[in-house]
């Protein structure tokens, strides 16, 4: 965690809307721990008087500009949200920083957080490079992708200093559950069928989030001013394999057979423009900086499990009645 680094004296301003997917209480104990350095902040980055406000009140020096809208499935029901957040959001976001720092941009930095998804699809081989062409498919990553050029565009036009990273999925504790691996433990929880799109061959690359997190300040240190890095797991994996594994993960530590959970498993409708493979060279960053990832997906995969089994109060929180409608219509067996 950044504020427990011995390096780091700064404060933390955390600005979040607080939508569906936003839980405030996941921070409960940062809060308590560091009630002088950590503050917490509901509002929209949309709002350009409300971010300006902020930048005034806290002479902000760095933003770390992680906040979208990333659900697929859900900028194919409602892309307008997405258009809203990601792309609006991030040039107000912007242009409060550049105002704010009003030219002076010694010692400040704009650090934007993005995806592989802006790259498209891939085949059976081949990997996305920092300097792979762009070609989104979904709404979802047609507005990461326009952020992105919002981004690099400040920084050749205004001087913005800014360091921008895509990475490939994340997976681990606290993931609001819309994502495959912890929809797929929930269900596996209340032995509900598992629902996997189409054949499950789709392959997605798999990145622990404590690996993001360090990957991206690593960046923010030390990355070069006005370049993309990309963040990789460096673990492919077919979606109907994976699952098959969390069976046999949940399988094990709930005292089951290691079979017990696989007959759930059902096939869906699969999603309109359903990109086929994303796999991340993420060797830039490893030569440049030095980071790499500290644990393997078996390791990282149980830690996950264990948490979700374990946090089940922190789950029912927030399964409202609104996230299980979403799941009903979105998710129906085929």
């Amino acid at each position: 965690m950044l504020l427990n680094k011995p390096d780091f004296t700064g404060r933390v301003i955390n600005l979040d809307k607080l939508t569906y997917a936003g839980n405030a209480s996941s921070l409960d104990d940062v809060a308590a721990q560091f009630s002088d350095r950590y503050i917490f902040k509901q509002g929209d980055i949309c709002d350009a008087d409300f971010v300006a406000s902020l930048f005034g009140e806290y002479e902000i020096d760095s933003v770390c500009h992680l906040a979208a809208e990333s659900h697929v499935d859900r900028s194919i029901e409602g892309p307008e949200a997405f258009i809203k957040t990601n792309v609006n959001g991030t040039f107000t976001l912007l242009d409060a920083a550049r105002k704010a720092w009003a030219g002076d941009f010694d010692n400040k930095l704009f650090h934007h957080v993005s995806t592989d998804e802006v790259y498209g699809s891939l085949g059976e081989t081949g990997y996305f490079f920092e300097n792979t062409s762009y070609d989104p498919r979904s709404p979802y990553s047609a507005s990461k992708a326009s952020s992105d050029h919002l981004v690099m565009a400040y920084f050749h036009t205004y001087g913005l200093p800014v360091t921008m990273t895509n990475c490939s999925n994340n997976y681990g504790p606290f993931q609001f559950p819309e994502k495959l691996i912890p929809v797929m433990i929930e269900k596996m929880v209340e032995e509900q069928p598992l629902p996997v799109y189409g054949d499950g061959k789709n392959i997605r690359d798999w990145l622990f989030v404590e690996d993001h997190n360090t990957a991206v300040w690593a960046v923010m240190q030390k990355g070069r001013l006005g370049e993309t890095y990309n963040i990789g797991g460096e673990n492919e994996w077919e979606n109907i394999r994976l699952v098959n594994t969390l069976c046999e993960v949940v399988a094990s530590e709930k005292g089951k057979d290691r079979e017990y959970y696989k007959k759930l498993i059902s096939h869906v409708k699969d999603r309109p423009g359903h990109d086929q493979r994303y796999a991340i060279n993420c060797d830039k960053l490893k030569s440049e900086l030095g980071w790499k990832q500290s644990l393997d997906f078996g390791e990282g995969l149980k830690k996950t499990v264990c948490w979700y089994l374990e946090n089940r109060e922190w789950i029912e929180n927030i399964q409202s009645g609104e996230y299980r409608n979403w799941m009903e219509k979105n998710y129906k067996e085929r």
